[in-house]
C-alpha cells in the first residue's frame, strides 16, 4: 500500500512538474530548460543525499548513468511538444507509452501480482486511454510532430523507470544524483552547440520574474525531483509494473494545471478518466 500510496503523490507532482517545464519551454528552448531543470534537481539532491544518504557503488553509477541519458532526451521531448500543445493531449499520450514499456518488461521478467493489483492495471490503463480521448471537431488537435515528440518522451520515460529500478537497493539517492548530473551535462552540451551552429536565441518577452522561463524551469526541476525521490522510494518497496501505471497517471496534474491556468478545456471524458484514475490508484494501494 505505501508504495502506491507514494507512486502516486509522485505521479501528481510529476504533473506539476511537466506543466512548469512546459510553460518554460514556451519561453525558451526545451534543451535549455532541460538543462536548468536537470542542474537545480542535482543541487537539491545532493543537500538532500546529506540527510537521506548515498552510497556510490558500480551499480548505482552504471544504472544511474543509462537513467540519465534517456531521462535528459525524454524531457526535452517532452517539454518541447508540451510547448506545442496541447498539454491536456499530449502529456496523457506520452504517459501511456510510457506505462506500456515498464509494464511489458515487468511481466516479461517474471513479475506477477494479486487479481487485485492485474484489475489495477487494467482500470489504470483505461484511465488514461480515457484522458487522451478529446472528442469533438472544435478541439485543438496537436500536430503529427508534437504527437511524435510525445511518443519518444514516452519511450524514454518508461525506459528511464525500468533502468532506475535496477539500481542497487542499498544505494539511496545515488542513483539519482547520477542521472541528475548526467542529465545536465548532456544538456549543456546541447545548448552549447545549438548557440554555435543556430547563434544565440532569440530575446524572452518581457516578464515579472515569477513567470520568467528560468523561474518556471527552477520549479519544473524542484518538482521533478521531489517527484523522482517519490518514485524510487516507491519502485524499492513495490513492483516495478504498478508504479509505471502510477506514474502514467502523472498527467491529471498537468491537465488541471492547464485547466485553471491556461483555460484548455478539459472534455468531460477526460474528466470520467481523471475519475477512474483515482479508482485505479486505490486498487493498486490495496492489491
Amino acid at each position: 500500500m505505501l508504495s502506491a500510496l507514494l507512486g502516486l503523490l509522485g505521479g501528481t507532482i510529476y504533473g506539476a512538474s511537466d506543466f512548469f517545464g512546459g510553460l518554460a519551454a514556451g519561453r525558451m528552448r526545451a534543451e535549455k530548460v532541460t538543462a536548468i531543470t536537470s542542474l537545480a534537481g542535482l543541487l537539491m539532491l545532493c543537500v538532500t543525499a546529506l540527510f537521506f544518504g548515498a552510497t556510490f557503488g558500480p551499480g548505482a553509477i552504471g544504472w544511474g548513468a543509462l537513467a540519465g541519458v534517456a531521462g535528459a532526451f525524454s524531457l526535452a521531448l517532452l517539454y518541447g511538444c508540451l510547448a506545442i500543445g496541447p498539454m491536456s493531449i499530449l502529456a496523457p499520450i506520452m504517459a501511456l507509452v510510457s506505462a506500456v514499456i515498464p509494464i511489458t518488461i515487468a511481466f516479461v521478467r517474471g513479475e506477477r501480482l494479486s487479481a487485485l493489483g492485474y484489475l489495477g492495471l487494467v482500470v489504470g490503463l483505461v484511465a488514461v486511454v480515457l484522458i487522451c480521448f478529446v472528442p469533438g471537431g472544435r478541439v485543438v488537435r496537436p500536430s503529427v510532430r508534437a504527437i511524435l515528440m510525445a511518443i519518444g518522451a514516452g519511450v524514454g520515460v518508461g525506459l528511464y523507470l525500468f533502468l532506475i529500478d535496477l539500481s542497487p537497493p542499498d544505494s539511496g539517492l545515488a542513483p539519482l544524483i547520477v542521472v541528475f548530473a548526467v542529465s545536465t551535462a548532456i544538456m549543456s552540451i546541447a545548448v552549447l552547440v545549438r548557440r554555435l551552429v543556430a547563434g544565440p536565441a532569440p530575446a524572452p518577452l518581457p516578464a515579472p520574474w515569477w513567470k520568467s522561463g528560468f523561474t518556471l524551469a527552477i520549479l519544473a526541476g524542484i518538482t521533478d525531483t521531489a517527484a523522482s525521490m517519490l518514485f524510487l522510494a516507491a519502485l524499492r518497496l513495490g513492483d516495478l509494473s504498478v508504479v509505471s501505471v502510477l506514474n502514467a497517471l502523472s498527467p491529471a496534474g498537468t491537465i488541471l494545471l492547464a485547466a485553471v491556468v491556461l483555460k484548455e478545456r478539459v472534455a468531460a471524458v477526460q474528466w470520467s478518466g481523471l475519475a477512474i484514475a483515482l479508482i485505479a490508484a486505490a486498487l493498486l494501494a490495496l492489491a
